[in-house]
């Protein structure tokens, strides 16, 4: 091949760069307080309590929609049964 030097070096140069690149250390990460972890995490797990009631109310609704509309009685809703 009749290529020019310098296309010669071109794939040399990408190849120690990128090696140089995938081994370059990150700095560490900065130190967490334990208190603000500490109220994140209580945070969280608020919000995800409350996500979970959310969720059981809007089944229950769904639910109780879905009993009225096919007119499924309930326990609540039926009669006693009648004893003999």
């Amino acid at each position: 091949m009749n290529a020019p030097r310098f296309w010669r070096v071109i794939p040399a140069l990408l190849v120690a760069g990128s090696i140089g690149f995938a081994y370059a250390k990150l700095p560490a990460p900065p130190a967490v307080d334990p208190a603000k972890a500490e109220a994140a995490k209580m945070k969280a797990a608020e919000a995800a309590k409350k996500g979970a009631e959310a969720l059981a109310k809007a089944q229950d609704r769904v639910v109780e929609r879905y009993k009225k509309e096919k007119g499924i009685k309930t326990a609540a809703t039926a009669p006693a049964p009648k004893k003999k």
